[in-house]
């Protein structure tokens, strides 16, 4: 990522914040319109899972520019993620919904720029989390059938 990405990603998640509830309403609402499936694999409350989706994006986007710093959290992440049952296409669905959550949250400046820092950010996140099921590989549609 770029310094001006890590800004970008810093900055737009700080005007999301305020808007959690809602942004995670937005976000599960979207991942399960995607795969109806994945409401298995939510087991406890949606709004408790909300607050702790908000609370993971808010230490990666703390420490995009210092990935290295989450880089066992998002390895061990992973490892419970497959433990729960996630497959390697659910990381193009969830990144879908993270996009699609932070456009309707952030309106007007949801910016070409704005997503291809989101999306720079998202595979620097997932790739230690997709360790847990195999070779790391970004999250693309031409992954998803594995």
């Amino acid at each position: 990522m770029t310094p001006e990405q890590v800004h970008i990603v810093q900055t737009t998640w700080r005007s999301v914040l305020p808007v959690g509830g809602t942004f995670a309403e937005l976000f599960y609402g979207r991942l399960f319109a995607l795969d109806a499936e994945l409401k298995k694999l939510f087991r406890d409350d949606i709004v408790e899972q909300g607050r702790n989706l908000t609370a993971m994006l808010s230490v990666a986007a703390a420490n995009v520019g210092k990935p290295e710093r989450i880089g066992v959290a998002l390895r061990n992440l992973g490892k419970r993620h497959v433990a729960y049952g996630v497959k390697r296409k659910d990381f193009v669905n969830f990144e879908d919904a993270l996009l699609f959550a932070l456009e309707h949250a952030l309106i007007d400046v949801f910016t070409p720029e704005v997503k291809a820092a989101w999306k720079a950010a998202y595979v620097l996140v997932s790739n230690p989390m997709l360790e847990a099921l195999g070779s790391p590989t970004t999250p693309t549609a031409a992954a998803a059938g594995s």
